[in-house]
């Protein structure tokens, strides 16, 4: 039996911790209930709701923030999923089969209550379990579970998807922390070998040439759709990531899509030594400017922004979001400001120019790289030249570092990891096509007033990020020892072989077992979101229990091995089709909250607050470019773990906080590798034994 003991958590003063989770992984969709069309000439503005609400609501789990559609309000954005086999690309109108997708189920009662039970069992002692047993019984024999679930079920047949409306009041109602580090999901790319200012720049001009590549597909609606298991997924996030920002309210925020407009932005926003520049990236015809034109009017863009003592009004962005609402509010008083805000804010991208970094070893360069996608490295480096309001950032540094981060606001990972690999892959053409020599307009600055308030919103927020910097402790683990190729090897599901290394990692470390979350993808159903795959099984910790037991057989571990492999792919299967836990139980939740009933016990009591604090948060990424991804944790004593198997390795971010003296990413780092390397030598030792 598990115990509820998680790691200590020692705050700092002035530190504001809180929940981050994200991660950038093939498979989720997002969900929307329709609502009126607000016309087409105006760009869509819909509330975004956040999450603080646990302290209302009890923990709701992801934490990708706000969601909009064309034309429709698409409550809630999650934490995207990872789908059990690879998905397959056909390539034909994307939106010919959102209609003909199914509606997401609502699971039976009786079966998630079953589930629920058991997803507790190796997290909470003998007491707590025995409590939560007799008020599961209440709650299904007592009439309010059947009530709730028939409400549940009314809701179901009215709506295109149950959950999703809750989903965004729930989740994300009122979220303040800042969206740098907590929400938003860094990616390293492979290090380029350009060293010099026109390296940069010639690398983000094709980069830039190459998103454009990709907005045409999203402009003609041909991106191609992905299929699981020969069903559609819904494809309906991979329509707003471009053209939309996120804005800041002194208590909500929004998100507005400017793509939806009768006058689609034209121009994409390019940031050097904390200045702003608006980038037309199309020619009076249509067609987009070619390399060598971007190019060009990079170089001017750099010869205008020499100076570096220019205030990093981007920092702003940074903020709790209260502080950053007020503030904005406080920015947008002055026309000038106002303007140049909006001009970001509609730009279809932004791309940040980077200063180089100090130098560090070979072995700290990837670790160093994620967090600098994630905070910019703080406010004297490049924490100043970003806009982190917005959906899609760039970044290219001028030591080859190169990335990106982006806002979870307006869409899930699916579209990012494709746009990722698209743009990789046409970056690899090497063809420059010469323009000719039109002389194009020089690039406009946009300028800021900054008043004595605006100075001061400033200065805290560089203190502010400074502390962030401080805290985030990143590890990035490039496991080189083997990939996807050994559990394939042994039958046994890659995804399941390293989720399981990641609770013998836990267990071995703080000798008892946590809640974890894994997300899986919605997306077989109409405006699918996601729902949480729980990692820790009883399975899973009788094998971490058994590889701690020197009494043990190998034989004996091998089989609970096998056995924790194949719960984690049951429990995945059951996940993408809808039949997971805690979307259903949020869903019974926010019913007793709208029906203004008491709340029921059973979201009262200790043990669903132990399940819902993810000392685990992790996330596999489905990308074929061998990048890095990295997000924050979701707990202020937990971990957050984003892996990328390859073939041959696997690629694994590992954050924490180090106002947590209990947590250590490298420490944990270092566990994880010891905890793969191990489960493959039981693997082979058995099989060589067998023969």
């Amino acid at each position: 039996m598990g115990n509820t003991h998680a790691p200590k958590f020692a705050w700092r003063p002035g530190l504001h911790v809180g929940s981050s989770e994200l991660c950038l992984l093939r498979g989720s969709g997002g969900g929307h209930t329709p609502c009126v069309s607000l016309g087409h000439d105006f760009p869509r503005i819909y509330p975004l709701y956040s999450r603080e609400s646990h302290r209302l609501f009890g923990r709701v789990s992801d934490k990708m923030l706000g969601v909009f559609v064309r034309a429709v309000l698409r409550p809630g954005v999650v934490k995207p999923g990872h789908l059990i086999r690879p998905v397959t690309l056909i390539p034909e109108r994307s939106l010919v089969h959102q209609e003909g997708l199914p509606k997401l189920p609502v699971p039976p009662l009786k079966q998630t209550c079953e589930r629920y039970l058991a997803a507790l069992e190796p997290i909470v002692s003998e007491e707590e379990l025995e409590h939560t047993r007799q008020l599961v019984q209440e709650f299904l024999k007592g009439g309010v579970g059947e009530r709730l679930q028939k409400g549940l079920e009314r809701r179901a047949r009215k709506t295109d998807n149950w959950l999703s409306e809750w989903w965004m009041q729930s989740a994300y109602l009122d979220c303040r922390m800042p969206v740098a580090v907590y929400t938003s999901p860094g990616v390293v790319l492979p290090r380029m070998h350009f060293h010099d200012r026109q390296g940069q720049m010639r690398f983000a001009a094709k980069l830039i040439a190459g998103v454009l590549e990709f907005k045409k597909m999203i402009d003609t609606k041909t991106v191609p759709i992905e299929y699981l298991s020969g069903k559609p997924l819904c494809m309906d996030q991979y329509y707003q990531i471009l053209s939309s920002c996120r804005i800041p309210g002194p208590r909500r925020d929004t998100v507005v899509n400017h793509a939806i407009g009768k006058t689609p932005p034209t121009h994409i926003t390019v940031v050097h030594n904390f200045q702003f520049f608006v980038l037309d990236v199309y020619n009076s015809d249509g067609t987009p400017l070619t390399i060598d034109q971007i190019y060009m009017q990079l170089e001017k863009i750099w010869n205008s922004s020499l100076q570096t003592n220019k205030e990093p009004i981007g920092i702003l962005t940074s903020q709790h979001r209260n502080t950053w609402g007020k503030a904005y509010n406080n920015l947008i008083k002055d026309k000038t400001n106002k303007e140049s805000v909006r001009a970001i804010q509609k730009s279809i991208f932004t791309v940040c120019l980077d200063a180089p970094m100090p130098r560090v070893s070979d072995e700290l360069y990837q670790s160093r790289m994620a967090a600098q996608m994630l905070h910019g490295g703080g406010a004297r480096w490049n924490s100043g030249n970003r806009w982190f309001d917005k959906t899609l950032q760039f970044i290219v540094g001028e030591n080859g570092t190169c990335g990106l981060v982006y806002e979870h606001a307006p869409a899930e990972g699916p579209p990012i990891v494709f746009l990722i690999d698209y743009v990789v892959k046409y970056m690899q053409k090497t063809e420059i096509v010469r323009a000719p020599m039109v002389p194009l307009p020089i690039p406009q600055k946009l300028r800021f007033n900054i008043t004595p308030d605006v100075k001061r919103d400033i200065e805290k927020a560089k203190q502010n990020m400074n502390i962030m910097v401080h805290d985030l402790d990143v590890k990035v683990l490039l496991f080189s020892h083997f990939g996807k190729n050994v559990p394939k090897q042994h039958k046994l599901s890659p995804d399941a072989f390293v989720q399981v290394a990641l609770q013998l990692a836990y267990f071995r470390m703080y000798n008892t077992c946590c809640s974890t979350y894994e997300s899986a993808s919605l997306r077989m159903f109409k405006y699918g979101r996601t729902d949480a795959i729980r990692s820790t099984t009883v399975d899973s910790h009788k094998f971490t229990q058994a590889m701690q037991d020197p009494a043990k057989q190998k034989s004996e571990r091998l089989a609970l091995l096998q056995k924790a492999v194949q719960t984690h792919k049951e429990n995945t299967y059951n996940a993408i089709h809808g039949q997971a836990i805690d979307r259903h139980l949020l869903g019974l939740k926010m019913l007793s909250i709208e029906d203004l009933t008491s709340m029921p016990e059973i979201f009262m009591d200790t043990s669903f607050a132990v399940a819902e604090h993810f000392n685990l948060s992790t996330s596999q990424v489905g990308s074929k470019t061998d990048c890095v991804m990295c997000f924050g944790p979701m707990v202020p004593d937990g971990y957050g773990v984003c892996y990328n198997p390859m073939d041959e390795h696997i690629n694994i971010a590992i954050t924490a906080f180090n106002s947590c003296e209990e947590t250590n990413a490298a420490k944990f780092a270092q566990a994880v590798e010891d905890a793969l390397l191990d489960m493959r030598a039981l693997l082979e030792d058995t099989a060589t034994a067998k023969q």
